[in-house]
C-alpha cells in the first residue's frame, strides 16, 4: 500500500502473538525503552506456549553452569549435537542460535521477575554432545498474587482452558508460569502495551518498507503503525485445514494441540501477499495424539506400558520414542493413522501414559474411541484388526518382556526410553508384559505441537523474499518463520528456545536502527 496511511495508534515495536518467543521480543523491546504494543487475536495470552511444559532448550547458559546446576552443558557441546543432526544447512541461523542462547537467559534473569531452573528431561537423539539428563530449563511457578489482575489475561493449561475453566487456585506453572512472569516483567517496564482481541490481517507497506498492520477487533478494523519494526510470533498454520491440506502437513487441524480457534497462518499469508519466501511449509511438530469423544486429540507422551500396532495388527517403531520422532514414525506409512495403543489390566484400566488433556475411561469406552475386551481376539475383532496376525505380535512382544530384549525395535535401549519408565519391573522396565485380561485398545492419532514450516529468515529474524534479500521492517519469530531445525525436533524445548532467541535477535536489529 503506497502512500501515507491513517494510523489508529502508533508504537515503536509491533509484536503479532502472545506465546513465549513473541513476549520475549515484546519484553526485550520495552527494556530498551521502545513503545512495544502485543497483538493477541484470542481474548487470552500464552497460545501453545501455555499449554506446554514449558522447557525451554537454551545451551551454555548460567541457569546450566556447573555451579549452579551442576549438568556440564556447554555452548561447544551443544554446537556438537546440533551440527550432528542438521548439518550444515543452517550453519549461519544455528550459530546465531548458540551464541545468543545465553545472553537471552541473562537477559531475562536479570528481571526480578523471571526466574529458572534446570530439570531433567533428555535430549532426543543419541548423537555426540547429547545430554542424556537433557540440558533444558523451566521457569519457576509464579505466585498468583505476584500477578494479580494479570492473571487473567493468561490461558489456563490445555484441560481447563478445553473444559472453558480458568486456571485453579494457586500458583500458575509449566508454560503458565512462563507467560505469567514474561507478562510480569512487560508490565513493569511502563512501555508495553497488550491488546487482546486483535487479530491481525494485512501487514501495511509504505514505499518498500513494512511500517504497520491492518487488525480486525470487536470495535472494528484498526491500523497500527510501527516506527521500527513488526515482529510475527504468532505460531504456524496448525489450525488451517486447507493450507495443512495445500502444503501436505500430515495430521489434521482437529488434532493439533493449538488453543481452539488460533494459528490459523494469517501472518504467513500476509507476509506472502507481500513477497516473502516461505520453508519447510510441509513439516510440524508432532506427537502421538489419543483420540478424544469429541474428536479432537491428546498430546501423549511417556509411555510406561503396552506396545502400538498398525492396522494390520504389527508393531512399527519403538513406543518410547520421543515424541516427534513417534509421530514421524506415524506419518511414515500407510495404516499408521489411526493406530492403537494396546495394554491390559495391570495399569487398572487407565492409560500406561501422560496425555494431556487427560479424559475418564469410561468416557472413551462409551465413545468408541477405547476398545475393551477379555481376549486378544475379541479386540482384534473389535477394532477390525486381524486376529492371527494381533495375537502374533502380542506374543512376541511378551517374549521379549520376559528376556529383557526388544529385537524389532530397541525399547528400553536409550535413556529417553528410561526416562519415564517404571525402573522397579521385569529385566527390561520398558517392555511390560500385555497378558492379564481384560484388554484395552486406545485409538491414537497424529497429532501437532504446531507446524514448523514459515516465513523463511535470517540470523536477525528479517523475513526473506524470494531472492532471499530482507523485507524491510518485517521480521518473524518461532513458528511463523521456518525453523532452523529443519526434520528434525533435538531436545526438549527446542521451539520455544529458538522462539525466544530470533524474536530478541529481531528487536536488536530494530533498535540498532533507531
Amino acid at each position: 500500500m503506497a502512500g501515507a496511511a491513517l494510523w489508529d495508534d502508533e508504537y515503536d515495536v509491533v509484536v503479532v502473538g502472545s506465546g513465549a518467543g513473541a513476549m520475549t521480543g515484546a519484553l526485550a523491546a520495552a527494556s530498551a525503552g521502545l513503545r512495544t504494543a502485543v497483538l493477541e487475536r484470542t481474548p487470552l495470552l500464552g497460545g501453545t506456549s501455555a499449554y506446554s511444559g514449558s522447557a525451554a532448550w537454551l545451551p551454555g547458559s548460567q541457569v546450566q553452569a556447573r555451579a549452579r546446576a551442576g549438568i556440564g552443558d556447554s555452548t561447544e557441546s551443544a554446537r556438537v549435537y546440533l551440527r550432528a543432526l542438521l548439518g550444515e544447512g543452517t550453519a549461519r541461523r544455528r550459530e546465531a542460535f548458540l551464541e545468543t542462547a545465553p545472553k537471552v537467559v541473562e537477559f531475562l534473569e536479570r528481571n526480578p521477575a523471571i526466574e529458572f531452573e534446570w530439570r531433567a528431561f533428555p535430549d532426543y537423539f543419541d548423537a555426540p554432545g547429547r545430554m542424556d539428563a537433557g540440558r533444558s530449563f523451566v521457569p519457576l511457578d509464579l505466585p498468583a498474587d505476584r500477578l494479580g489482575d494479570l492473571a487473567r489475561l493468561v490461558r489456563p493449561s490445555v484441560d481447563r482452558d478445553r473444559a472453558g475453566q480458568s486456571h485453579p487456585a494457586g500458583p500458575l506453572s509449566a508454560g503458565r508460569a512462563l507467560i505469567g512472569r514474561l507478562l510480569l516483567a512487560l508490565a513493569g517496564t511502563g512501555n508495553g502495551v497488550v491488546r487482546t482481541g486483535t487479530r491481525m490481517t494485512r501487514l501495511i507497506v509504505e514505499d518498500g518498507r513494512v511500517t504497520g498492520v491492518e487488525a480486525e477487533t470487536d470495535a472494528g478494523r484498526v491500523r497500527i503503525r510501527a516506527l521500527l519494526g513488526v515482529l510475527m510470533a504468532a505460531g504456524g498454520f496448525e489450525g488451517n485445514g486447507a493450507m495443512r491440506e495445500e502444503h501436505g502437513v500430515p495430521g489434521a487441524a482437529a488434532w493439533t494441540m493449538a488453543p481452539r480457534g488460533t494459528n490459523a497462518g494469517e501472518p504467513i499469508l500476509a507476509a506472502v501477499e507481500i513477497g516473502a519466501a516461505t520453508d519447510l511449509m510441509d513439516q510440524a511438530w508432532w506427537c502421538p495424539g489419543v483420540e478424544q469423544p469429541d474428536g479432537a486429540a491428546a498430546f501423549t507422551l511417556g509411555f510406561r506400558g503396552g506396545l502400538m500396532v498398525d492396522a494390520s495388527g504389527a508393531r512399527f517403531a519403538n513406543e518410547s520414542l520421543p515424541y516427534d520422532r513417534m509421530g514421524r514414525q506415524m506419518a511414515a506409512a500407510a495404516g499408521r493413522v489411526p493406530a492403537y495403543l494396546v495394554f491390559d489390566s495391570r495399569f487398572g484400566g487407565d492409560l500406561p501414559a501422560i496425555s494431556l488433556p487427560g479424559c475418564p475411561p469410561q468416557e472413551h469406552l462409551e465413545a468408541g474411541t477405547w476398545v475393551r475386551a477379555e481376549t486378544v481376539g475379541e479386540l482384534a475383532e473389535r477394532l477390525g484388526l486381524p486376529r492371527e496376525n494381533l495375537t502374533a505380535t502380542l506374543e512376541r512382544f511378551n517374549g521379549f518382556a520376559a528376556g529383557g530384549v526388544d529385537e524389532d525395535f530397541h525399547r528400553g535401549e536409550d535413556p529417553y526410553d528410561l526416562f519415564f519408565a517404571d525402573r522397579s519391573h521385569g529385566p527390561n522396565p520398558c517392555l511390560v508384559p500385555v497378558d492379564r485380561p481384560p484388554y484395552y485398545a486406545a485409538r491414537v492419532v497424529l497429532s501437532d505441537l504446531g507446524t514448523k514450516g514459515g516465513l523463511r529468515t535470517d540470523v536477525d529474524g528479517r523475513v526473506l523474499d524470494g531472492e532471499d534479500r530482507p523485507i524491510p521492517g518485517l521480521y518473524a519469530a518461532g513458528n511463523t518463520s521456518a525453523s532452523f531445525a529443519g526434520h528434525h525436533y533435538p531436545g526438549p524445548g527446542i521451539p520455544i528456545g529458538s522462539a525466544m532467541v530470533f524474536s530478541y535477535r529481531a528487536v536488536l536489529d530494530m533498535a540498532a536502527a533507531r
